[in-house]
This record gives structure tokens, sequence and C-alpha cells, in this order.
């Protein structure tokens, strides 16, 4: 098997275990009807447990730590991958289902590229903005058909999720650019342990838990903010970013999908349509042309 099919099959991997974040974290926190784990414990308890992993990793490879000019970045990625992405996400799903957070998510790698482009200083093309400008359009008019008519607060959270992770991401990249990319999430989680611990005690359940909440909190703990990254940066490494990437785009087809049979979801035509309609847009707007920086006036 070459390098390329080996990396293909792990970014599938990484997706996949990515995708099915959103009906654990379901399964997690409950709905209103039925409230399970707070979604401040579930956030705070996976980022506590994945860094116990990850500083139990770190040590067994002898990893060295990351120099003082990589903290401040690493720090901008725990907040939006280990902060903002997994609270918004668990708040939203208390109100809405996770086919819902399917579609709205779903924009997330338009705004990775977005973000990235803007902090790398570089020149998105027309057809890039207008990409980006449908994207957010659709996801509005679907949360909008879904709230009734209006925008909900759990359509609020997502958007946050969805801007929390692209910040994290572009982040996270530019760390990964001078340590192994593997490593970058770990350190993340283990600089982020002071803080997650505490918080995990303090919010931990007083009342009962449904042992499916606790499987939810596993797996969203244990694979969605630690193993998926070790498939997804892998992958990435074998097959290329750029060809790589692009399975991304299957997320929240996946994530509908695992809906079905998780929580039991019914998966109706105007969803499907909408997500459709997103990825399409996703899938255009990252072949749309992005110009190299400009350059600086000592660069002249």
């Amino acid at each position: 098997m070459s390098d390329t099919t080996r990396g293909i099959a792990l970014g599938v991997l990484g997706v996949a275990i990515f995708a099915m974040t959103l009906p654990m974290t379901r399964l997690a926190v409950g709905d209103a009807a039925a409230p399970q784990l707070a979604p401040g414990f579930v956030t705070a308890g996976r980022a506590a447990a994945a860094g116990v992993l990850s500083a139990l990793w770190l040590a067994a490879v002898r990893a060295r730590p990351p120099s003082r000019r990589h903290w401040p970045a690493l720090a901008i990625c725990g907040l939006g991958t280990v902060v903002g992405f997994p609270l918004g996400l668990a708040l939203a799903l208390r109100e809405v289902d996770a086919m819902h957070a399917a579609v709205v998510t779903g924009v997330i790698p338009l705004g990775t590229a977005l973000v990235a482009a803007i902090a790398f200083g570089q020149r998105p093309s027309a057809g890039f903005w207008g990409c980006a400008v449908a994207g957010c359009a659709l996801v509005l008019a679907f949360a909008v058909w879904q709230g009734g008519g209006h925008l909900t607060t759990a359509d609020g959270w997502l958007l946050m999720a969805v801007a929390s992770t692209a910040f994290g991401y572009v982040a996270g990249a530019r760390v990964s650019a001078e340590l192994p990319a593997s490593q970058v999430i770990c350190w993340v989680l283990v600089g982020a342990l002071p803080f997650t611990a505490p918080v995990a005690i303090l919010w931990w359940p007083d009342d009962p838990v449904s042992p499916s909440a606790w499987g939810g909190f596993a797996y969203v703990a244990v694979f969605s903010m630690w193993l998926g990254f070790f498939a997804w940066y892998r992958g990435l490494a074998l097959g290329g970013v750029v060809r790589v990437s692009q399975v991304q785009l299957l997320q929240p087809f996946l994530a509908l999908l695992f809906a079905v049979p998780v929580l039991g979801e019914r998966l109706d035509a105007a969803t499907v349509a909408f997500s459709l309609a997103v990825v399409a847009v996703v899938f255009v707007g990252r072949r749309m042309p992005v110009g190299a920086p400009r350059p600086s006036r000592s660069d002249r």
C-alpha cells in the first residue's frame, strides 16, 4: 500500500472519529427534557482526561517541551479547540439535535481557510469571498428555517464553535510547522490541565447519570479530543495536506448518518439537501485561488 493510500485511509478514519463527536456529545449532555452531564463538565472533563493521556504519551516518547515562543500560539489553539468548540457544541446540543449541528458546523473547513488566509496575509480571490458569503448564508438560512423563522441561542453557540475551531486550527498549524504535528494537541492539552482539571472536579455531577451519557463522555475524551488527532495528522503527513484534507468534506454526512443509530434521529430530505449545498460551497471555495501575501516595504 502506498503512502498516499495509507494517508487517505487514516484521514478517513480521523474524519469518522470527529464526525461521531456530535452524536456522542449529545449523548453526554442529554437534551432540555432529560439533561445528563453539564456542558461545563463535558468541556473541562474531556480535556482533562485527554490531558492526562497526553502527558503519559509525551513522557513515553520523551518529547521535548515547546520553546517559550510557541506557547502563545498553543494557548490560542487551546482556547479554540479545547474550550470554544467543545463548550459551544455541548451547550448547543442541549437544545438542537445532532443533525442540525452537523449542517451548521459543515462550514468549518471554509471558515478555517478564511482565517488562515487573513492570518497569513494572503489575498483571497473574489470567488473565494463569494463562496465564504454563500456558505454563511446557507447555514443561516438553514438555522432560521429550523428555528421557525428566527435564529436560536443554540445557533449562536454553534457559530461560536465554528469560529473557535477555525482560529484554533490556524494557531495549531503555525506551531505544527516547527513541532511534530501529533505533539501539538498533546502540549495544548497538557498546558490546559491546571485549568481543566479543577473545573472538571468542580462540575463533577452530583446526581445519577445514565451509562450512555458516560459512554458519550468517554468517547469525546479519548477519541475526539485525543486519538482522532493522531490519525488525522498522520494521514496528512503521509498523503499530503491538499489531497487528504479533502476527505473532511465527508464529515457532515457521516455525522448525519451516525446520528440515526446512535440517537435515533430521523434523516429528512431537507436536512440532506442543505448539507449537500454547504459541502458543495466548501468544495468550490477551497479550490478558489488565494494569492500570496503582499510583500512588505522592506521586501521591495
